[in-house]
């Protein structure tokens, strides 16, 4: 890193430092934005460095495939290590595809431990983390949204984020959706069964249809030429 850059740097941090201070007296209101805006300069602070989302991407899913061996509590607290990983990942780059989706995962399962109901706040996070994941790559987190609106007996819009996630190729296989115990409230409904029978059929043939007479003459004309190519140096 130039001087330059480390002096601009060090100006940003006292800035945010200062920031701090004047957040922490503030009674306007206005606090949480000013709160906004010194975490940006902190991630624009350490920006630079991809290792660091890297890292903290890592780290989280760490602490999530961690957490899923554990129980109650203890779980719960690694879950929400998780989290902080992913949402800190996401601040320094913003684009990570991959802590969005884990973080709406580590919702989900901290959700399931704590038996909350389909409309419980966690819930809600987790449809964010999703969302903001479709907003990084369509569809990449439709079937996880399918989850949720399943939870939730919201069928219109289940069906619509199945579509949307067999629509990018983000699908996974039919077992497993079968199976998803996300999905047993509506795997026996007529249109959740119409979409599996859907994706069952065999793929239609491609049919190539027959050159016409002038495809057949371009391309007799092309393969003399390359003959002709072929041969003109000898």
């Amino acid at each position: 890193m130039s001087l330059l850059a480390s002096f601009q740097k060090k100006s940003k941090m006292e800035t945010a430092i200062k920031q701090i201070a004047k957040a922490r007296k503030d009674e306007s209101g206005s606090a949480d934005q000013l709160y906004k805006h010194i975490y940006q300069t902190f991630a624009d602070v350490v920006r630079d460095d991809p290792m660091r989302a890297q890292a903290l991407y890592n780290w989280g899913a760490a602490l999530l495939y961690q957490a899923k061996t554990k129980e109650g509590d203890e779980a719960i607290t690694l879950y929400q290590d998780a989290v902080k990983k992913f949402d800190f990942c996401l601040l320094l780059q913003p684009e990570y595809l991959a802590a969005a989706i884990d973080g709406g995962v580590a919702y989900m399962d901290q959700a399931r431990l704590k038996n909350a109901t389909p409309d419980d706040e966690i819930y809600e996070q987790a449809k964010k983390q999703f969302e903001c994941a479709n907003s990084i790559q369509a569809g990449a987190a439709s079937y996880n949204l399918a989850c949720i609106y399943s939870l939730r007996g919201d069928n219109e819009a289940c069906l619509k984020a199945l579509q949307n996630s067999k629509d990018k190729a983000s699908l996974p296989d039919v077992a497993d959706i079968t199976n998803d115990p996300d999905m047993a409230s509506v795997k026996d409904q007529e249109w959740f069964l119409a979409f599996i029978e859907e994706l069952c059929k065999p793929p239609e043939p491609v049919v190539v249809p027959e050159p016409t007479a002038e495809e057949l003459e371009a391309q007799a004309a092309r393969e003399a030429k390359r003959k002709g190519d072929n041969h003109k140096y000898y």
